[in-house]
């Protein structure tokens, strides 16, 4: 069944994101108004070194009064490339420069209120620059060992959905362990 919008207006909008108001047909041809938030692309990075440790900002939201793990991340500019993007936004976030970007995966964490899209990269080096510019972003920066992901997801040290499925992926890609199977004590 597909949903139709018949029409969207804009109800508030700054630089970051527009809150718009749609009056949206259903399959059956009722109507409902729904409110949707269109967002720029935010671009996301991290490191992961040679010893499988992966680089994470801790850092508290205060919209959801809670602590976590994430990756260094940020809106894209106009004009500007995404992966130029997710570079620029770990570098201010955590002092390192990455090496060249892999495409990780791109995602749309909130799709029935947002238009978000996530797209996530990593690096295999970077090289540490000097003390973040945005050190305001996080409380600190660490070398976390990427084996404590599936454990630290599953505590909720790790509570953004786009985070938590990146850094299982690259638990997956680097270390190769089918972490459901084992948790299930499957083969």
């Amino acid at each position: 069944m597909q949903w139709t919008k018949q029409n969207e207006q804009t109800v508030y909008e700054n630089r970051w994101f527009t809150v718009n108001l749609a009056d949206v047909e259903l399959p059956d041809g009722r109507h409902l108004d729904h409110f949707l938030i269109r967002l720029r692309p935010v671009a996301v990075a991290t490191v992961v070194n040679e010893a499988n440790e992966v680089l994470l900002l801790w850092r508290h939201r205060f919209i959801t009064d809670s602590w976590g793990w994430e990756l260094a991340a940020g809106v894209v500019e106009d004009g500007e490339d995404i992966a130029d993007a997710a570079a620029r936004e770990l570098e201010e976030e955590t002092g390192w420069r990455p090496g060249p970007l892999h495409h990780l995966m791109s995602v749309e964490p909130s799709n029935g209120l947002t238009d978000a899209r996530h797209h996530i990269y990593w690096a295999e080096e970077g090289e540490y620059v000097g003390h973040p510019v945005d050190d305001f972003e996080s409380d600190r920066r660490e070398w976390v060992p990427l084996k404590l992901v599936p454990d630290m997801v599953a505590r909720g040290e790790v509570p953004a959905a786009n985070m938590a499925a990146a850094l299982l992926l690259l638990h997956h890609l680097r270390l190769g362990q089918d972490v459901l199977g084992r948790r299930a004590g499957l083969p």
